[in-house]
């Protein structure tokens, strides 16, 4: 029998949660990830991660809308990371493989999908299908089809592009599709623009969601350190392997096998392109 979420009226049940304060004592103001446990040994209840995980765990005692949370804890666990993009990563991975009962962010996403020009119309396609992290050409990750379609939809609206020519609505022979009677589409459906303006229009209002190719020939190593603790994270293909603290472990655990990830890609894609002073090439260590 699956557990179930213990449901109470915060206000009614909120006490500070002393029987948590012999925990608090041996967290340290640094980065890393925390861990709420209840009473089962595989469930936790909550997973956090913090540059200060001791001022973010007593942010969570003082909280009183987490009332129902603390109540259930038992006790709290903590790792330590090199810094923020560690705990980010770590945090990522284990609320996806541990599914904590109160985290509602990060959970797996099985209908992973983006938007792929072809032929000049967008359509939805999936990451268990192509390899995200290599197909150009893509626009967004959406959990669903349907959150796709809207995105498109939304796109389409604030820019008057044609629903028909995106392939949402059909069109009916030479006649302008119905939102161009009401002016809400510019009319490349009849004629009054042409099919490359908009194209154009199109490319320009989907750039700010073009996916980005992973630009390394194979796994990197990204540094990063504390003052008392070096760690590299291995990284391919977006998708974070692990991290260790030397540089013969990270050929090893590069060599695993390394699909498209998307909470890596969300992670890890800004400071990887903004930055190249902390990124080993691994395939050229020999």
């Amino acid at each position: 029998m699956p557990i179930q979420r213990l449901k109470f009226e915060p206000s009614a049940i909120y006490e500070y949660p002393e029987h948590l304060r012999q925990y608090l004592s041996e967290i340290p103001p640094l980065p890393g990830v925390y861990v709420f446990h209840g009473e089962s040994e595989t469930l936790p209840l909550y997973i956090g991660k913090s540059v200060n995980i001791r001022s973010r765990v007593m942010s969570h005692f003082r909280a009183q809308d987490e009332a129902s949370m603390l109540y259930q804890s038992k006790k709290i666990s903590w790792i330590r990371t090199a810094g923020e993009i560690g705990a980010l990563l770590l945090e990522a991975k284990m609320i996806k493989e541990q599914q904590p009962l109160f985290n509602k962010r990060l959970r797996r996403t099985h209908q992973l999908c983006s938007l792929h020009l072809d032929a000049g119309q967008p359509k939805v396609v999936y990451a268990k299908e192509i390899d995200f992290s290599h197909q150009p050409n893509l626009y967004g990750l959406f959990s669903n089809r349907r959150n796709a379609l809207e995105a498109l939809k939304s796109i389409a609206d604030e820019h008057r592009l044609c629903y028909g020519l995106l392939g949402l609505e059909s069109l009916s022979g030479n006649r302008g599709c119905f939102r161009s009677a009401l002016q809400r589409c510019a009319g490349a459906c009849c004629g009054k623009e042409t099919i490359e303006s908009h194209h154009q229009r199109l490319l320009l209002a989907l750039e700010r969601l073009q996916l980005v190719c992973w630009p390394w020939n194979g796994a990197i190593a990204m540094k990063e350190e504390s003052a008392d603790l070096t760690q590299y994270h291995i990284i391919r293909n977006w998708m974070w392997l692990g991290s260790v603290s030397s540089l013969d472990e990270a050929k090893m655990l590069s060599r695993q096998e390394a699909g498209f990830d998307q909470d890596g890609y969300k992670i890890l894609c800004k400071p990887l392109l903004t930055s190249n002073e902390n990124i080993i090439i691994l395939n050229m260590l020999g």
